[in-house]
């Protein structure tokens, strides 16, 4: 069979190649542009379609001030943020926005060791209490380190035991605690992997939340987080949409934009939640590398705004 693959079409190829190539070198550089092939919103953007619940880690944007970025959320079109202190909810709540997420005891110290228990149920039952009064659906919870004089079995049982020390308060005021899966294999930066930490297996983590054997009982299932660990991030939003109860965003490798340098494609993983009725929020949490780091939000909502 004669070819058509003609020498026009070599050269037409190459140069797409090295184009692609040019952007994925800037960004492996650091450079802090949008890549050449990203659509960046202007800063009149709003959200279109509003089938996906938008909104964003605070965290991500320091040293934003954080009255800064709810004006810019707003002016968006979302109705939500998390990973911002308290002080800042009465200003959610006057823009007609709510947290999306409440803090709680952090990933180091959780109940894989019943030292920590007295803090995480304390911290747990405060954040159900705020999650209350300012209308956000759940609080987050994680299983903390691993514990060297602790075997696995012993740790599991720890977390849920801890978990069910507080589940029942969470079932009287409805509100959702959510469970989130770490990935332990990025050790390039403090916030972008956990060595350590002991759920780091998505599977597991599901099981120690079917042991708690509540409806509140939720899965915050962070697509960057599992992609490092597990992979196949739609056919698992599948298998565990009856418990996932939040979802969290990334570019990856390195936690960065939604865009194309990064080994996932948004658009079809908000589509596959659309189909499965996912009522809940989707946290962007990226760490921009762009200077324009709204930019860098205003792309990542686009991209999900499916």
């Amino acid at each position: 069979m004669k070819s058509h693959f003609t020498r026009r079409c070599f050269l037409t190829a190459g140069a797409a190649a090295s184009v692609a190539t040019a952007t994925y070198v800037s960004s492996a550089r650091g450079e802090k542009k949008p890549s050449s092939q990203a659509e960046v919103p202007g800063p009149d953007y709003k959200i279109q379609n509003g089938r996906i619940h938008h909104s964003v880690m605070g965290w991500c944007f320091a040293p934003m001030p954080t009255p800064q970025l709810i004006d810019a959320c707003h002016a968006m079109g979302m109705t939500a943020m998390e990973g911002i202190s308290a002080e800042h909810y009465p200003r959610l709540r006057e823009l007609g926005m709510k947290p999306s997420l409440i803090g709680s005891h952090g990933f180091k110290d959780g109940p894989t060791s019943p030292k920590h228990h007295e803090n995480c149920v304390k911290k747990l039952r405060e954040g159900i209490d705020l999650a209350v009064e300012y209308g956000a659906p759940g609080v987050i919870t994680f299983t903390g380190m691993r514990e060297q004089d602790l075997s696995d079995k012993q740790m599991a049982d720890n977390c849920v035991a801890c978990w069910k020390e507080v589940i029942g308060y969470a079932e009287e005021k409805g509100v959702n605690l959510c469970m989130e899966h770490l990935n332990s294999r990025d050790d390039s930066h403090p916030m972008k992997g956990h060595p350590g930490y002991f759920g780091d297996d998505v599977d597991f983590c599901v099981e120690l939340i079917q042991r708690v054997d509540s409806p509140r009982m939720k899965l915050l299932f962070d697509c960057y987080h599992v992609q490092i660990m597990n992979g196949d991030v739609i056919r698992r939003l599948r298998q565990y949409k009856d418990i996932i109860g939040h979802i969290h965003t990334a570019g990856n490798p390195g936690r960065g934009e939604l865009d194309e340098t990064q080994e996932m494609y948004y658009p079809p993983i908000m589509r596959a939640l659309l189909a499965l009725d996912y009522q809940g929020y989707v946290a962007h949490e990226f760490i921009p590398t762009w200077d324009d780091k709204l930019a860098a939000l205003r792309h990542g909502v686009q991209v999900c705004d499916v």
